[in-house]
């Protein structure tokens, strides 16, 4: 792997973000609009409870990680689509770039755009809602990290699932973060899903990390246990994914495939 072809696509997706305002805006429009969005959310629950109870790092804090979440996957996935949109495989691959340089250009792309959402919400939530992201310091970062290594697993995964399926599979890309939140517990604990649903629920990573993040909310410790389970399921849904990746794109340049790249259909 040679440094200089990942900085590369890198520097492809830089140039392609800093020349047009459409590809900026997302990057922190929709984190800023969910802050403050949950932010008033949590404070109008807080007037009708009891003292004591403060919504705003329960539910703003877990808003802000699973969003961060989102932000990691579709920095992945909206970097592979512009090759994808551009009909830009072709040039990629006919010169010595290799995959796992290809897919680390990506990921580092993606380190680059889920920084500046994270920024952003974090300004926010902790500016206009006092969120006390400051008082986790550290405990924060192996949380984070687990769903930064999830995320850039899923895009990964998405992108062979295009790159095998056609442009047209995008549209089974997008829905994945909702089909997932359902069993990460990101408002709730895991203790309320139907047993069959615990079970899905803790083959994810995230699970283990929201489970955490209320366990450190209502004053206990951070449980090292579970996070070392979250990021083993992590670390191995990224080897996979990559795997994955690998293998599509092979088939498709031994089938021909990605010479007969278009938009028309699933298949």
């Amino acid at each position: 792997m040679k440094p200089s072809r990942v900085y590369a696509i890198v520097l492809r997706q830089f140039w392609l973000i800093r020349g047009s305002f459409a590809r900026v805006f997302p990057l922190f429009a929709w984190a800023a609009i969910d802050i403050i969005l949950w932010g008033f959310i949590s404070r109008y629950l807080g007037v009708f409870t009891a003292a004591g109870i403060d919504f705003v790092p329960i539910f703003l804090g877990a808003v802000l990680f699973w969003d961060f979440f989102i932000r990691v996957m579709q920095g992945v996935t909206m970097a592979f689509f512009e090759d994808v949109w551009s009909r830009n495989f072709l040039n990629l691959f006919a010169t010595p770039l290799s995959v796992s340089e290809y897919v680390t250009g990506l990921v580092l792309s993606s380190v680059g755009t889920s920084a500046i959402g994270l920024a952003v919400m974090i300004l926010l939530a902790t500016a206009a809602f006092g969120l006390p992201f400051a008082a986790y310091g550290l405990m924060a970062v192996p949380f984070l990290l687990i769903l930064f290594v999830f995320g850039v697993s899923l895009g990964i995964f998405a992108c062979a699932m295009v790159l095998r399926l056609g442009p047209a599979a995008e549209w089974f890309v997008w829905p994945i973060p909702a089909l997932i939140s359902p069993f990460a517990g990101v408002f709730y604990p895991i203790a309320t899903l139907p047993a069959w649903m615990q079970g899905v629920a803790y083959a994810l990573p995230p699970a283990y990390v929201f489970e955490g993040l209320r366990a450190v909310v209502a004053g206990g410790t951070v449980p090292a246990g579970a996070l070392a389970r979250g990021g083993i399921l992590a670390a191995a849904g990224l080897l996979l994914a990559c795997g994955f990746f690998a293998r599509t794109y092979r088939h498709t340049v031994r089938t021909g495939l990605l010479a007969r790249y278009t938009a028309e259909s699933v298949s």
